[in-house]
C-alpha cells in the first residue's frame, strides 16, 4: 500500500501545481467593506431641494456593520453624483469593479412617477494627482469616462424577499497613477451596500521545469520571462529564456515557448518540477528531456547524479566510442591455426576467437620472423616478404605469404585485434607456429610473340621451357599500356593454361607492353622480359572505307534535321504572325507532353483534393504565432516562424481563417493554396503548407520582409535607381512568364499584390481573383455584365466591358505596374473615378510618363497598353526587352522632355499643386503627399505661402528633408510658383 501512494504521490503534486498555477490571484485595491470609518466621498446635486447622496451605516449579509450609501430621488430629471477617493492602481492596466447594491422597485415607491428609474450610471476619471475637487473635474460625461448603465437583477417590493444585487465592470485600460471612481443617479432609490476594487495577475507558477514569477498583465497580454529551476538549463547557448503569457485575466495563455532540460546526471520529476539526480547504477549522459538510464554493461557508478558511468577493471571503452555504449574487452587469442607451404609461398588459415571481447570490428595481423635455427634466435622479416591482401587489418581469416627463403624456418603469429586491444596493458592475444620453406628453383619464359591483332585484342604465344624441375601448372600475363607506364595501377594480369593467350578490351591504336611467367608446385618464377605489341590500325594502315561510310552518313542525318528544324521554325512564325496566343499552345504541343499545365482547383468534383493533391500539411506544432502583421479578406494574417524537424526553422507568414465560416468561406481560403502549390518559380510567392487539421485553419507563405511592393516604394521615395527599379520590374515579368507558360491568368496584378523581401527580390502573390483562362467562365463575378469584382485601373478594356480575362490582360496589369514602380507608388490615374478612367481609355488616353522616366520604359507601358490585345508584347518579349535595358545602363539615361508623350486634356489636369494653389503650408504638403514634415515647417517659421518662394536645397536639409526624391518633389512645387510669380530665382539646380 506505501509503495502504491508513492506512485500515485507525483501525479497529485503535478494536478496541485496545475490546479494553483490556472486559478487567477486577486490584489485588492479597494474595498469599502473593511472600512472602519466614514469614507466621506464626495457628492454632488445641482439643486439643493433633490435628494442626495446620503452617507449611512448598515449591516451587510453577515451582519457585520459597514458604511453604505443611500439616495431616492423624487425627481428623475435631476442627476445626483457620487465619487470616490482616488484609487492608485499599482500598475494594473484592467482592474474590475464589484458592486453590491439593493434597488426598490418603482411601482412600490409612493411617490411613483414617470422619471423612475431602476438604474445608476458607473464612470472614472483617471489622474497622477490626488486633485479632484467638489467642482474639478466637471460633473459631466466628459471628462469622466462611462463604463455602464448598472441594472438590478432583484427588485425590493413590499412585503417581498429582500436579495442584493452584485455586479462586477471591467475597467480600462488605465495609464496614469489613479483614478476615482463616480456614481450617477437619475431617479433612482437605493443603497450601495459595498464597492470592491481589485485587479486580476497570474501566480507565480511552474512549468516545464521553468519558475515563472507572478506577473500582472499591462496589456491584453503580458510575456514573463522565467528561469530554469535548479540543475535545470536551457538548450543551447543560443536558445532564448523561458516565456510565457499572461492574460488580462490572470490566466497564463499557453505553455512556455522555450523550456528548459536537466542537465547531464538529472531527469525530470514530479510532472517537469524538478529535476531529480539520477541514483546510483543509473546515468544520464547529456542535458535533455530523456530519463536516467542503467550504466551499460560492463560498467558501474556508485554515486548520484553521474552524467557517464565508469568500466570495471579489464573493461575499456575505444576513443570512438560513446560514453553511454558498454564496455567492452580484448578478444582471446584465434584458434586452429592451419599452414599450407609451396616451398617458398605459404597459406595461413585460422578460426575465430573464442570471446570476440563484446565488439563487431575484429581484425588480425601477422607477425613474422625469420630464425637462425630452430632453436636459435629470431629477428623481424623484414620488406622480402609479401603479404596479401595485407600484413595488418585483415578482416577475414586467410593470408597468402610469398618471398620466402628456401630452407628457413620462420615464426609466424597470428594476433586477434578490436578497438580496445591497444588500451589493454596485458597486449594483444596471439596464435604461433614454425614453419621451414623448400627450395626454389625458377622457371623461366621467353619468347613472346604475336600471332593476330584488331583494333581491340591481341593474340600473343611463347614457347614452353625445355625440362623445368617442376611441372608448371598455368601461366600468368603482365601488360601495361606503354604510354602509362608499368606501374600496378596501369597494369592488368590474366592467366593461362597453355602457352597461348587472348587479350581483349584492349584500346585501339595503343601499344602494350607484354610480360609472362610460369607457376610451379615451388610458387611463381620472375617475369620475362618486357616486349611491346600495338592494337590496329597501324601508323601506315589506310582509313577503313567503314570509317568512310560512317563519316558519310552521319553528315546525312545531320543534314536531314538541320532541314526539318528550319521547316519547323518557319510554320511557328506564320502561326505567331496569325495568332500569338495560339503560337503559344502549339509550341507547347511540340515541346512534347512533358510540359506542366496549371490545374484550376474548381474543377475537382470534390475541391478538398485538390488541396490535398498540391498543398502539404504540416502539423501545428511546427508552426509559432509571433504577432499580427496585418488582415486579409478571410481573417488575420500574422508573422511567425516554421519549423519542421530535420530543417531549418525560418521565418513564415501565416494567413488564417477566422472563426464562424461558412463551407464556401472554407474552400474560397484554401482554394488559394491548391492554385499557389501549383507553382515553383523565384518570383513567385513559395507555398510552404496549410494546417486544416485544427483551428484555424492556416496558410503558410514564405514571409518577405519588406511586405508590398507599393507601400514600401512610397516608404522609400526616391532612395532606389533607375537600374533597382528595372530589376524589380524584371522580377516581376520574369515570374508572370511562369504564369503565362503554364496557361494562368492572374486577373489582378498590381503593385499591392507584389511582395518584396529583404534582398529586394520581388514575388507576385495573392491569387484571390485569379482563375483558370476558361472562355466560358460560370463565375458571376466575371462573367455577369459591367460591374462586380473587377481593379479597373488595372485591368484592360476588353476585360472589363466583355470579362475577356488573357495573358494578355495581364501584360496591360504589368504596364500599369512598371508606372507604379517608376512613380514610387502613385495611384494610377490619381483621384480620377473609375466612370473617368474608363472614358479616357476609350478616348485612347494613356498615363504620361512620371517624372524622370526614362524614355523606353515609358515606351515599352505604352506598348502594354496597346487597344488590341494581339498587339501587346508577351512577357517572354518583355523580360527580353529589360534584360537589354540592364545590360545597357546608359539607355535608362534617356528620360522624355517636358511636354512630349500624348497629348490630351486629362494631362493638363495632373501639373503638381503648387503653394499658391492652396490655402496653407499644412494643405500644400498633403496635397503634394509630403505631409510628415508639416511640424518642421512650421517651427521653421514657415507659415504662409508666401515664405516658400525663396527656399533652396540647404534649407530643406535643415528642415530634415534629407532623401533627394523629396526634396525634388518639394522644390518642383515651389519652382511652379516662381514660374507663376515670375521669379527669377533658380533653385533646383
Amino acid at each position: 500500500m506505501q509503495l502504491a501512494w508513492r506512485n500515485v504521490a507525483p501525479l497529485w503534486i503535478l494536478l496541485l501545481d496545475y490546479l494553483l498555477g490556472s486559478v487567477a490571484e486577486e490584489e485588492v485595491l479597494m474595498n469599502t467593506k473593511t472600512e472602519t470609518s466614514d469614507l466621506k466621498w464626495t457628492t454632488y446635486s445641482r439643486t439643493k431641494s433633490e435628494s442626495q447622496w446620503e452617507e449611512v451605516s448598515g449591516l451587510d449579509e453577515e451582519n457585520n456593520s459597514v458604511r453604505t450609501y443611500q439616495i431616492c430621488q423624487t425627481d428623475g430629471s435631476s442627476s445626483q453624483w457620487l465619487r470616490s477617493k482616488l484609487i492608485e492602481r499599482r500598475g494594473a492596466s484592467q482592474v474590475y469593479v464589484e458592486l453590491r447594491f439593493t434597488m426598490i422597485e418603482c411601482s412600490s415607491r409612493s411617490t411613483h412617477h414617470r422619471s423612475c428609474k431602476e438604474t445608476f450610471n458607473l464612470f472614472y476619471y483617471q489622474s497622477d494627482t490626488d486633485d479632484a475637487t467638489a467642482t474639478h473635474p466637471q460633473w459631466m460625461e466628459n471628462p469622466y469616462v462611462k463604463v455602464d448603465t448598472v441594472a438590478a437583477d432583484f427588485l425590493l417590493r413590499k412585503g417581498g424577499e429582500k436579495k442584493f444585487n452584485v455586479k462586477t465592470l471591467r475597467l480600462g485600460p488605465l495609464t496614469k497613477r489613479g483614478f476615482y471612481l463616480a456614481f450617477q443617479a437619475q431617479g433612482a432609490c437605493m443603497a450601495l451596500l459595498s464597492v470592491r476594487v481589485f485587479f486580476k495577475k497570474c501566480p507565480a507558477v511552474t512549468r516545464s521545469l521553468s519558475v515563472f514569477p507572478e506577473t500582472v498583465p499591462r496589456s491584453l497580454v503580458q510575456e514573463a520571462v522565467g528561469t530554469c529551476v535548479p540543475n535545470a538549463e536551457q538548450p543551447g547557448p543560443r536558445s532564448r529564456p523561458p516565456k510565457m503569457f499572461c492574460g488580462e485575466d490572470g490566466q497564463w495563455v499557453e505553455q512556455p515557448s522555450s523550456s528548459c532540460t536537466c542537465r547531464a546526471g538529472y531527469e525530470a520529476s514530479a510532472g517537469e518540477l524538478e529535476c531529480k539526480a539520477c541514483p546510483a547504477g543509473q546515468f544520464k549522459l547529456g542535458s535533455g528531456s530523456g530519463p536516467c538510464s542503467p550504466c551499460p554493461e560492463s560498467s558501474h557508478t556508485g554515486e548520484t547524479g553521474a552524467a557517464s558511468c565508469v568500466c570495471r577493471p579489464g573493461y575499456h571503452r575505444a576513443f570512438t566510442d560513446s560514453l553511454d555504449s558498454p564496455c567492452t574487452r580484448p578478444p582471446s587469442a584465434p584458434r586452429s591455426l592451419f599452414p599450407q607451404i609451396n616451398d617458398t609461398s605459404l597459406t595461413l588459415e585460422w578460426s575465430e576467437p573464442v570471446d570476440s571481447g563484446g565488439r563487431s570490428d575484429l581484425s588480425y595481423s601477422i607477425q613474422c620472423s625469420v630464425c637462425v635455427s630452430p632453436a636459435g634466435p629470431c629477428t623481424a622479416c623484414g620488406e622480402g616478404v609479401s603479404y596479401r591482401p595485407a600484413q595488418a587489418g585483415i578482416r577475414g581469416r586467410r593470408v597468402s605469404l610469398w618471398g620466402l627463403r628456401p630452407h628457413t624456418t620462420y615464426t609466424f603469429t597470428v594476433q586477434a585485434l578490436n578497438g580496445v586491444s591497444a588500451l589493454s596493458q596485458q597486449g594483444p592475444a596471439g596464435e604461433s607456429i614454425n614453419i621451414t620453406t623448400g627450395r626454389n628453383v625458377p622457371v623461366l619464359v621467353s619468347g613472346i610473340s604475336k600471332r593476330t591483332a584488331t583494333e581491340s585484342s591481341l593474340t600473343l604465344h611463347w614457347a614452353v621451357p625445355a625440362q623445368p624441375p617442376y611441372s608448371i601448372l598455368q601461366y600468368q600475363l603482365r601488360y601495361c599500356e606503354k604510354e602509362r607506364g608499368a606501374d600496378e595501377h596501369g597494369c592488368r594480369y590474366k592467366e593461362s593454361n597453355s602457352n597461348q593467350v587472348v587479350l581483349s578490351d584492349l584500346r585501339r591504336a595503343t601499344q602494350y607492353e607484354v610480360q609472362v611467367r610460369a607457376q610451379t608446385q615451388a610458387g611463381y618464377s620472375s617475369f620475362s622480359p618486357a616486349k611491346s605489341f600495338r592494337t590496329l590500325p597501324d601508323e601506315d594502315d589506310s582509313s577503313s572505307p567503314l570509317l568512310v561510310t560512317g563519316v558519310l552518313i552521319a553528315m546525312g542525318m545531320l543534314l536531314l534535321i538541320t532541314v526539318i528544324g528550319i521547316a519547323i521554325y518557319c510554320i511557328r512564325k506564320q502561326n505567331r504572325l496569325k495568332d500569338p496566343e495560339l503560337s503559344d499552345k502549339n509550341e507547347q504541343y511540340l515541346m512534347g507532353q512533358g510540359v506542366k499545365v496549371y490545374i484550376d482547383p474548381f474543377t475537382y468534383e470534390d475541391p478538398n483534393e485538390a488541396v490535398r493533391e498540391f498543398a502539404k500539411e504540416i502539423d501545428v506544432s511546427c508552426v509559432k504565432i509571433e504577432e499580427v502583421i496585418g488582415a486579409g479578406e478571410f481573417g488575420e494574417v500574422c508573422r511567425g516562424r516554421l519549423r519542421i524537424p530535420g530543417k531549418k526553422e525560418n521565418y513564415v507568414a501565416i494567413k488564417t481563417l477566422k472563426g464562424g465560416y461558412t463551407d464556401k468561406q472554407r474552400r474560397d481560403f484554401l482554394s488559394e493554396a491548391s492554385i499557389m502549390g501549383q507553382f515553383q518559380h523565384p518570383n513567385i510567392i513559395h507555398l510552404e503548407g496549410i494546417i486544416t487539421a485544427s483551428c484555424p485553419v492556416m496558410i503558410i507563405t514564405e514571409f518577405m520582409e519588406n511586405g508590398a511592393l507599393d507601400s514600401f516604394l512610397r516608404l522609400n521615395d526616391g532612395q532606389f535607381t533607375p537600374i533597382q527599379l528595372v530589376g524589380m520590374l524584371r522580377g516581376i515579368a520574369s515570374g508572370m512568364k511562369y504564369l503565362s507558360e503554364m496557361s494562368y491568368v492572374h486577373r489582378d496584378l498590381a503593385a499591392r499584390n507584389i511582395l518584396v523581401n529583404s534582398n529586394l527580390v520581388c514575388k507576385v502573390s495573392d491569387f484571390g481573383l485569379s482563375r483558370f483562362l476558361q472562355e466560358n467562365s460560370s463565375d458571376p463575378t466575371y462573367t455577369s455584365s459591367l460591374g462586380g469584382k473587377i481593379p479597373i485601373r488595372w485591368t484592360a478594356p476588353e476585360a472589363i466591358a466583355f470579362r475577356k480575362f488573357t495573358s494578355a490582360s495581364d501584360v496591360w496589369s504589368y504596364g500599369i505596374v512598371m508606372w507604379e514602380v517608376m512613380s514610387f507608388g502613385e495611384r494610377p490615374y490619381w483621384d480620377m473615378s473609375n466612370q473617368d478612367v474608363i472614358n479616357a481609355i476609350e478616348q485612347d488616353y494613356r498615363l504620361p510618363p512620371p517624372p524622370e522616366c526614362p524614355t523606353h520604359l515609358h515606351q515599352l507601358m505604352l506598348d502594354c497598353w496597346q487597344k488590341e490585345r494581339t498587339a501587346r508584347p508577351r512577357f517572354t518579349n518583355i523580360v527580353s526587352a529589360l534584360d537589354k535595358l540592364i545590360r545597357n545602363p546608359a539607355s535608362l539615361k534617356i528620360t522624355a522632355q517636358d511636354g512630349a508623350g500624348p497629348s490630351h486634356p486629362l494631362l493638363d489636369q495632373r501639373s503638381p499643386p503648387t503653394p499658391a494653389s492652396c490655402g496653407s503650408v499644412g494643405e500644400w504638403l498633403r496635397a503634394i503627399k509630403m505631409e510628415r514634415y508639416e511640424e518642421s515647417f512650421l517651427q521653421a517659421g514657415y507659415t504662409s505661402v508666401q515664405l516658400l518662394a525663396h527656399l533652396n536645397t540647404e534649407d530643406l536639409l535643415r528642415l530634415g528633408v534629407t532623401l533627394a526624391g523629396h526634396q525634388k518633389k518639394i522644390l518642383s512645387s515651389i519652382q511652379a510658383l516662381r514660374v507663376q510669380n515670375k521669379s527669377p530665382n533658380n533653385i533646383l539646380y
